[in-house]
């Protein structure tokens, strides 16, 4: 079905009709909320891209995303160390893991949840004035990060909060989502520093490493929004793809439906009541010379909803943009040489969002 519906677009058309949704300035949840009971030919994804299991072989049910309790980490060296080892062996296995007891109240979590509703459930007159597609704008409304660059639309719309050397001007976020955003922020930045000295001591060195390379100082806060779906079988809440991060932190609601790439297979990140997501980013892939894995994940379309989640991308200060950063020296010897030559953070985003979410890593462009 999907595919002979595919066929009826040919490019012009489908040009045209991601201008004509551009236009609307209403995301996805404008398309919902005009009464659609069968989505647009434009969200319709490729049968390979929609697959929920492998082709062949045989799937592993009992794999699950680790769960790492930082409860008493800061207690005594022995917790501290079981904590570490925890942590390096999900960033070097998985590139993810959930976080429990990390310190941030549920309480601030979920009004953080309830603050990207709101923006997003406000009338749309008054929402679409925060409508950009200009990266320098840096809080903004949008659908579809890479509209013009993808082969299909993803069932989902996005405020962004950018806040440059971690700093953003309140009176800049809007009102509605303003005292949960900075709430969320200043704690979640924290819970950043100390995930900085946990990583440094998981790759053997020294605590202070990666916070001296200054390479999570930026910070990008989007807020997502998974209408339901009418159709979820034939679309996406987001395409196959791993973070262009050093790091990102990620919540989510209790609706669920974000998947990682394991094995050759899809797992289910399964929600958990207080819990935070911790993505290892490309970036922090590349200085690791591969020791840790930035993971691949998705998001499912599903009937019910709306599925809210906030994603907070580690970036490094815009001082550094143009840093040249590369295989850390201290993870390179003679057995295990560098695999990346160094790159810098603005070429690294330009080859990002030049492919759009196409299910490819850029990684592969930066291998020696």
């Amino acid at each position: 079905m999907s595919s002979t519906r595919l066929t009826d677009v040919d490019s012009q058309e489908f040009h045209r009709a991601k201008a004509e949704f551009d236009q609307t300035k209403a995301g996805v949840k404008g398309v919902l909320d005009s009464g659609i009971l069968k989505i647009p030919n434009i969200f319709i994804h490729p049968p390979e891209n929609l697959l929920k299991s492998p082709s062949s072989g045989a799937s592993d049910l009992d794999l699950q995303v680790p769960v790492i309790d930082l409860k008493g980490f800061e207690g005594g060296k022995e917790v501290k160390e079981v904590k570490v080892g925890e942590i390096r062996e999900a960033s070097e296995q998985w590139g993810i893991f959930q976080l429990v007891n990390h310190g941030i109240p549920v309480s601030v979590l979920d009004e953080m949840i309830e603050g990207v509703r709101r923006f997003h459930e406000q009338p749309n007159e008054v929402k679409m004035k925060w409508y950009s597609r200009e990266y320098e704008q840096h809080v903004r409304f949008y659908s579809n990060g890479s509209l013009y660059e993808s082969k299909a639309f993803n069932w989902r719309d996005t405020v962004s909060c950018h806040h440059a050397d971690g700093a953003l001007d309140p009176n800049a976020i809007p009102q509605v989502s303003r005292r949960a955003i900075q709430n969320y922020m200043e704690r979640v930045t924290s819970l950043k520093n100390t995930l900085a000295e946990l990583l440094s001591d998981a790759l053997g060195l020294d605590s202070k490493y990666l916070e001296s390379m200054d390479c999570m100082k930026t910070a990008t806060l989007l807020g997502h929004y998974y209408p339901p779906c009418p159709e979820p079988d034939l679309t996406l809440g987001a395409t196959k793809h791993s973070d262009p991060s050093f790091l990102t932190i990620l919540l989510q609601d209790s609706i669920g439906g974000l998947q990682v790439f394991q094995n050759g297979q899809w797992v289910d990140v399964k929600p958990v009541k207080g819990a935070l997501i911790v993505n290892i980013g490309d970036l922090m892939q590349l200085v690791s010379n591969d020791k840790f894995k930035s993971v691949e994940h998705r998001v499912l379309a599903a009937p019910i909803g709306p599925r809210i989640s906030s994603a907070c991308f580690f970036y490094p200060s815009t001082a550094n943009d143009c840093k040249p950063y590369g295989p850390i020296k201290e993870l390179i010897s003679e057995e295990c040489g560098p695999i990346y030559r160094e790159t810098t953070h603005k070429e690294y985003m330009s080859c990002y969002r030049s492919k759009g979410l196409d299910g490819t890593s850029c990684l592969s462009y930066f291998k020696l």
